[in-house]
């Protein structure tokens, strides 16, 4: 039966299901003990572990005097190359006793059908006027009374802060000037639905390890995630906080993350990689380390959690195992994540890994639930920041690595279409799939067609697939060394004549059986005075301008009848009269394959 889009989120609604989420607080924009034995909730004695202290925690007592310039104790860094030798016998001693649990190991036992779930829950119920029994009695209080960002509101800085401001942003992506003067502990506005206050869930719900990765990461956004889950979250629920360090080389990530946590009395603990994993396989890292919750909530290093988010996001994982998700933002309860194989140990550092967990969710027999009642914000990098380049091991292009090998996998015949988009990575290798392949044949996972026309049914309607390619790669001047360079421009920015690189990327084009000629989602046409050559977004009924001849090494602008011609003097790209006799007019398409 198809599963019809309205249903889903009436369905969703009902069972109270997740993560309605990545709804940005605006105001960091630059304008120990156990748990009891695996059980539903934790005893007495757990549940009124001391906590911290109230206060500003860390801010100190002064009445947020801004330091100018910013104070950039968070740039240090530490020798981490002594920190892995330090290590080293201790981990080969491991390896030789047998403790090597590393996840790429996982995927090698797997359970041949999944276990079903034998929890007994009941459903959420909604009591219009009768406040939900995890909404909270009186309003939130603030981290520091009359303090920024206090309700989520936007703290602004003034002119004094620009250099700061952009020296934070170069070096961790967000306003860690104006993120350093808000409370660890600042209150939050309420994003939710007005019904939202009204559901009434079971008291009974599992318990929970929050995993959160991070590399390099600004002290206060970090900490002010890990302060949200322990301020918002049931204490009974909340088995543990575990800190995956990504092989981070700030001072501030070290002694003094260690020294800070141990005000929680063993709820948050850290583990450190030996080397740079990446996003991907250092949350499966963080799967293996956070053995006390039932449930799996992976969050970024940069999030607040909302007014109860915990029961309205782990209700329907109660019921019946449905993880919810939404790109980086996850949960799952953990036996289930262990039997789907964790995330694929081939996807390297970031990207895909959203898509591949979605298909052998879906294509396997699950399903994927959202949760309008349960937000949680999130920072997004800022423009200006440096970035985390990958490790030198990984080599080039791991994001679109992963992309093939997660189409390989799990696509079947409809791989064909990713790759007429993206023609330059049919020969990238992606590695061993076999045992990919073979958890599909074992679990009887459906085909991709089925996804298409049955979860998935409408997408073509707003996405067509695209048509095949006549021909790709660079567009070079015939017989010389100039090529077509879109220049990072978009949306009608001009092309221009520029070195040619083989690089790909920008001087990358397409030509389709649609006539249009295209890089990613924007095609080439002619600009407003008629003759120089834009580049703009398109769909797949706009801008069929172009024919390429091969052997004439001919563009003609089917419009105009004109030929597509340049100005190696000037650098232009624009159509003029068809001339045979003109060199100007005669181009080549050579492939180009990403390595």
């Amino acid at each position: 039966m198809r599963l019809k889009l309205g249903f889903l989120l009436r369905a969703v609604l009902l069972a109270g299901s997740f993560l309605g989420l990545l709804l940005l607080w605006s105001s960091l924009s630059p304008r120990a003990e156990e748990p009891a034995p695996p059980g539903r909730t934790r005893d007495d004695k757990e549940a009124n572990r001391p906590l911290p202290n109230k206060g500003d925690r860390g801010l100190g007592n002064e009445k947020f005097k801004p330091v100018v310039p910013w104070p950039h104790v968070e740039g240090v860094e530490v020798d981490l190359e002594s920190i892995r030798r330090k290590n080293k016998a201790k981990n080969e001693l491991n390896r030789h006793a047998g403790g090597d649990n590393k996840q790429q190991n996982i995927i090698q036992r797997q359970y041949i059908t999944f276990k079903p779930q034998t929890f007994v829950y009941q459903d959420p119920v909604l009591r219009p006027g009768v406040l939900g029994n995890f909404e909270p009695k009186e309003p939130e209080p603030h981290g520091v009374a009359g303090g920024p960002g206090e309700e989520a509101k936007p703290y602004v800085l003034g002119p004094d802060y620009k250099e700061s401001i952009q020296a934070s942003i170069k070096e961790f992506g967000f306003n860690m000037v104006a993120s350093d003067m808000i409370s660890l502990d600042r209150s939050v506005n309420d994003l939710r639905q007005e019904e939202c206050k009204y559901w009434h869930y079971d008291d009974n719900l599992l318990t929970s390890s929050v995993v959160i990765v991070f590399h390099n990461e600004g002290w206060s956004t970090l900490m002010r995630t890990v302060h949200s889950v322990i301020k918002r979250t049931p204490r009974k629920y909340l088995a543990e906080i575990v800190l995956i360090d990504d092989f981070s080389n700030k001072a501030h990530l070290k002694e003094r993350l260690d020294e800070y946590i141990k005000q929680w009395n063993g709820l948050v603990k850290v583990f450190r990689n030996e080397r740079r994993e990446g996003l991907i396989q250092a949350r499966s890292i963080g799967a293996q380390k956070a053995k006390l919750g039932q449930v799996l909530v992976y969050l970024d290093a940069h999030c607040e959690v909302g007014i109860n988010w915990y029961a309205p996001l782990i209700a329907p994982i109660s019921k019946d195992r449905s993880p919810a998700m939404a790109g980086g933002l996850f949960a799952i309860e953990r036996d289930f994540f262990f039997e789907l194989g964790l995330y694929d140990p081939g996807l390297q550092i970031w990207g895909g890994e959203n898509f591949e967990i979605s298909y052998k969710i879906w294509q396997c027999g699950g399903k994927l639930l959202f949760v309008p009642c349960s937000r949680v914000g999130h920072i997004y990098r800022l423009q200006g920041w440096q970035g985390n380049p990958p490790p030198a091991y990984v080599g080039s292009s791991p994001t679109l690595k992963n992309y093939v090998r997660v189409v390989e996998v799990w696509w079947d015949e409809y791989k064909d279409y990713f790759y007429a988009s993206r023609p330059e990575t049919k020969a990238l290798p992606y590695g061993d799939i076999s045992e990919l392949k073979k958890f599909r044949e074992d679990h009887n996972c459906k085909s991709f067609k089925w996804f298409m026309e049955e979860i998935a049914y409408d997408i073509t309607s707003y996405y067509p697939l695209p048509p095949k390619n006549v021909d790709w790669g660079e567009i070079r001047g015939f017989e010389t060394s100039y090529c077509i360079d879109s220049m990072g421009h978009t949306n009608g920015g001009f092309v221009e004549l520029g070195p040619c690189h083989r690089m790909g990327g920008n001087q990358l084009f397409r030509i389709n059986e649609a006539n249009q000629l295209m890089q990613y989602d924007q095609c080439l046409t002619k600009g407003p005075d008629g003759l120089k050559i834009m580049i703009t977004h398109c769909n797949q009924n706009e801008y069929k301008d172009w024919q390429y001849f091969k052997n004439l090494h001919r563009f003609t602008h089917i419009p105009s009848g004109k030929c597509l011609d340049r100005s190696e003097v000037l650098h232009q790209v624009f159509i003029s009269e068809c001339d045979s006799s003109k060199a100007t007019q005669k181009w080549e398409m050579n492939n180009i394959l990403s390595v």
